[in-house]
């Protein structure tokens, strides 16, 4: 028997249930699947035997062969006193609830617990392979294969996708090592026997990048438009001729013809002063939004959820206008608004 494989029974030893006859070197050891137990009886480290198939074969090539059943007895045995005996639980591997997220009243579990499992059920290797490189003609996609072993030889494969479309903005840099890991979570899931889906295989994780994992992540509000103060339009009043003066309803400022023209939307045209002989005014032009700022506009709407339609009836509730004839300026703040959304 080589050291590796007396490393393998020792570990699957360690899952199996161990009852003692009172007064006796006899011992029952309860099987992998726990529908039968085996009989064994240890008298000394040198002087024991089993009725299980395993050891029956062993025994013919090596006299110090010794079955997981075996040394399962062993392990039970406190300080050599085969008539004190501890009565060994079934070892069962278990998802620590410190890796589960709660989001929207469904739970998500951590790559660190799959992980953490894995380990539990004797993980023995994990290989990544990179099957399909990003690129401009495959939208910067990247594929990954991951292959998970334990250490009684069973094997579980799956893939992993990622690309800008579907990651968080802030990680677009590291989509070959996001493909990698969604790629060993699915297959760890398998492994595991764990359905929830992992946390890091959501396509957006604004909501949640650092939130604490014991806490159920923000929900946004049904309507969070947020209303603009409609301008007050000014009360203009006559004077002693000097010049007009206006009292803006609400606030009673008193300004000046000029700062009133300022105070008028900026689409509205500017009015013809006929009285002061200095000619007709005109209103200063307002710049649109660039071609950046509507690409970075549609982009950031695509990530966070909002069709087409959902971008204009926010345009025109927050600025009375169309996407496209948006200024500068309420493009940049629109732009911000959409960052801060859920």
């Amino acid at each position: 028997m080589t050291s590796q494989d007396a490393l393998k029974r020792s570990e699957k030893s360690q899952n199996l249930k161990v009852f003692h006859l009172e007064d006796s070197p006899w011992f029952y050891v309860e099987s992998d699947e726990g529908k039968i137990c085996y009989k064994v009886c240890y008298e000394s480290e040198t002087e024991y035997l089993c009725n299980c198939a395993d050891f029956a074969r062993g025994y013919k090539n090596d006299n110090t062969f010794k079955c997981k059943h075996i040394m399962a007895v062993m392990n039970s045995i406190v300080d050599g006193d085969s008539e004190n005996v501890r009565y060994l639980e079934r070892y069962r591997p278990k998802l620590d609830e410190k890796f589960i997220m709660k989001i929207d009243d469904k739970d998500f579990v951590l790559y660190a617990g799959l992980l953490d499992v894995a380990h539990q059920k004797n993980l023995s290797s994990v290989d990544v392979e990179l099957i399909q490189t990003p690129s401009e003609e495959n939208k910067f996609t990247a594929i990954c294969k991951a292959t998970v072993k334990t250490v009684d030889g069973k094997t579980f494969t799956d893939i992993g996708d990622a690309n800008p479309a579907n990651c968080n903005y802030k990680i677009v840099k590291h989509i070959i090592r996001l493909s990698a890991t969604r790629a060993k979570a699915r297959a760890f899931r398998d492994m595991d026997n764990i359905g929830m889906t992992a946390l890091e295989e959501l396509g957006d994780l604004s909501e949640v990048i650092g939130a604490d994992e014991n806490k159920k992540a923000p929900q946004a509000p049904k309507n969070n438009v947020r209303k603009f103060q409609k301008q007050v339009k000014p009360v203009i009043k006559s004077d002693n001729g000097e010049g007009q003066k206006v009292e803006a309803a609400g606030n009673h400022q008193t300004v000046n013809q000029a700062e009133a023209n300022e105070a008028k939307p900026e689409k509205a045209p500017a009015k013809t002063n006929k009285g002061n002989g200095n000619g007709n005014g005109k209103a200063k032009s307002v710049p649109l939004m660039s071609d950046a700022q509507k690409a970075a506009l549609y982009n950031l709407s695509r990530r966070r959820g909002f069709s087409i339609d959902d971008i204009e009836t926010r345009a025109q509730e927050k600025y009375g206008v169309p996407v496209e004839e948006l200024s500068s300026e309420n493009a940049g703040e629109f732009i911000r608004y959409l960052q801060q959304a859920s």
